[in-house]
């Protein structure tokens, strides 16, 4: 099976919006997972029916047992993130929202009176759609994301793929824990970027990160139309860089109501479609070939 993610270096590029226009024109069987975790928005556009919800359980946190407690505070001083407070009766408690689980409070406290225990950050969601199963994450209020759960969502949808062909990801922006937790053991990564300083500053930060990966690198430029001059920068720096530029997609307004309507865009005849019918073309080449190259592998 090959996996593919497709990423940015920034966010607000359109990342969604291409793995959903994906998600129909790319053929084989296809199981799809949303690693943004912080904001999963996949499931607005593939119109998923929910089979299941997995508890996710993140660091652990820190707990005061009151009736050991001595209220010392030493605790309270020797937390650097402000997590542990002095209450209206003087007894001192967490703030389950700052406390990072380093355990430093509880190594300090003479008492033993704090213990480290898991709390829930949010849930795994598997789905089923009309394109094929869908793996996403919600968090808990106040939970902060992180490569592990990112981790769990692959392999709960990797546990999904039985004879499938595919495992397309919608990945989190950015080059954080949580993008190189989605780039690991995936074959190819689809960069989507559009014509501006900042995406092009972010561009190139993503691709240095990539490089420690052993995956090929494709690129889509979005609202291409929007400056020309960026884009013909874009361009070259993927030439430079030896990536795949797969194809360019124009401003289209229609993205906007196929977005509001819940649906992916390519179910409209529109300028955007066209180009979309293009790029996953031109991808399905590059995967063919990688798919090709690793059978030959396994028979030699």
């Amino acid at each position: 099976m090959i996996q593919v993610a497709v990423l940015s270096g920034k966010g607000g590029t359109g990342k969604t919006v291409v793995t959903g226009a994906l998600a129909e024109f790319l053929p084989g069987k296809k199981v799809f997972a949303d690693c943004d975790v912080e904001a999963a928005n996949l499931a607005l556009i593939l119109s998923p029916r929910e089979r299941a919800r997995i508890p996710f359980f993140g660091l652990k946190k820190a707990t005061i047992e009151k009736k050991s407690c001595v209220a010392c505070g030493l605790c309270a001083h020797a937390c650097r993130f402000g997590a542990i407070r002095n209450g209206i009766d003087g007894s001192f408690y967490v703030d389950p929202v700052r406390c990072e689980g380093c355990g430093v409070c509880a190594g300090v406290c003479p008492e033993r009176a704090i213990v480290l225990l898991k709390k829930q950050d949010g849930e795994i969601i598997c789905a089923d759609t009309d394109l094929g199963p869908l793996v996403y994450a919600e968090l808990s209020p106040g939970s902060g994301n992180s490569g592990l759960l990112v981790h769990e969502v692959k392999k709960e949808a990797q546990k999904e793929v039985r004879d499938h062909d595919l495992l397309l990801i919608d990945g989190p922006p950015g080059i954080g824990c949580p993008v190189i937790s989605t780039m690991s053991g995936i074959d190819t990564v689809v960069i989507v970027t559009e014509p501006s300083i900042a995406a092009m500053h972010d561009l190139k930060r993503l691709v240095m990160v990539s490089r420690g990966f052993s995956l090929s690198l494709c690129a889509i430029i979005n609202r291409a139309d929007l400056h020309g001059g960026y884009a013909q920068t874009i361009e070259r720096f993927c030439a430079d860089e030896g990536i795949s530029l797969l194809g360019k997609v124009p401003f289209d307004p229609t993205i906007q109501d196929a977005v509001s309507k819940g649906v992916p865009v390519t179910r409209f005849g529109c300028p955007a479609t066209v180009a979309f019918r293009e790029i996953a073309a031109n991808l399905s080449g590059i995967l063919g070939e990688k798919a090709s190259d690793r059978l030959k592998g396994r028979n030699e």
